[in-house]
């Protein structure tokens, strides 16, 4: 029966319209610096809901008072790593919760963090592996964040350090392994994520958002990752440290959604910011 509690919730996190928007509300666990906005993250939460996010990603202790601002098609995805000695160019990555406790918080996906090439890579992926098949077990969906050691420089620099070929190599293991959707993050380009979207062998994947950029920016990437095979995103920084939170989730979801070339979301956005 665990198959069918996770078709169920899978039907949540990736809506009828066969997107995920994710809104990463979970930087208090990861971030080197503590994040003003995230003081409220009750409001965070409902900003961005209201603009059209389907998930949101929190930890379990924020989880209880983010909750009212669900909507009964909005999903939890649970956090199950933090982020140990942040400052570091390479932070460790430390278990905070477990599949069970997501289980019994009434999340509808757990999301992992996973680093490779560093001298814990071979327990990252044991990790990875137990994560998996946990979720599988509980009927549990898994979104794992095949992403570069850090997320907390600009992805042009750690493209330039770790290369394209980390990236790949990152989802794919996490696809091997047995996560549901995969979350990684901009390569450069359209070709390679269109390249990432082929390693994944079918696994969905969703692009991150990364380190605060323009909204420019941020919705061309979308387009371009949407027209190169991706279901949608995840992001954090570029929602809850906006000027507006709401009206750039709203912008994302047209572009992801609706399929809105970046341009015209941008057009829309900038007089909604205004007001």
């Amino acid at each position: 029966m665990t198959a069918v509690g996770k078709r169920i919730r899978l039907k949540r996190v990736i809506d009828p319209t066969g997107v995920s928007i994710i809104c990463a509300l979970d930087h208090g666990m990861t971030s080197p610096e503590f994040l003003e906005p995230l003081a409220d993250v009750r409001a965070r939460a409902a900003e961005t809901v209201a603009g059209g996010a389907n998930v949101i990603m929190l930890s379990k202790g924020m989880a209880r008072f983010a909750e009212p601002a669900f909507r009964p098609e909005t999903s939890l995805a649970l956090l199950l790593s933090a982020s140990a000695r942040p400052g570091l160019d390479r932070p460790e990555v430390v278990a905070v919760a477990e599949v069970e406790e997501a289980t019994r918080l009434g999340a509808d996906a757990v999301v992992l963090f996973v680093a490779l090439a560093g001298e814990d890579e071979p327990a990252m992926i044991e990790r990875v592996a137990e994560v998996g098949d946990a979720c599988e077990r509980e009927g549990m969906p898994f979104i794992a964040e095949a992403e570069f050691p850090t997320t907390y420089a600009a992805v042009e620099e750690l493209a330039s350090e770790y290369g394209f070929e980390y990236l790949r190599r990152n989802v794919r293991l996490c696809a091997e392994l047995g996560a549901d959707i995969v979350k990684t993050n901009w390569p450069g380009n359209g070709d390679q994520f269109a390249a990432l979207v082929e390693a994944a062998g079918g696994v969905p994947l969703v692009l991150a958002g990364g380190s605060r950029i323009t909204d420019e920016e941020l919705l061309e990437r979308m387009e371009a990752a949407m027209q190169a095979g991706a279901i949608g995103c995840s992001v954090g920084r570029n929602i809850f440290m906006h000027a507006n939170p709401e009206a750039i989730t709203r912008a994302l979801a047209r572009v992801i959604r609706e399929r809105w070339s970046a341009a015209e979301a941008l057009g829309e956005l900038t007089p909604e910011v205004a007001r």
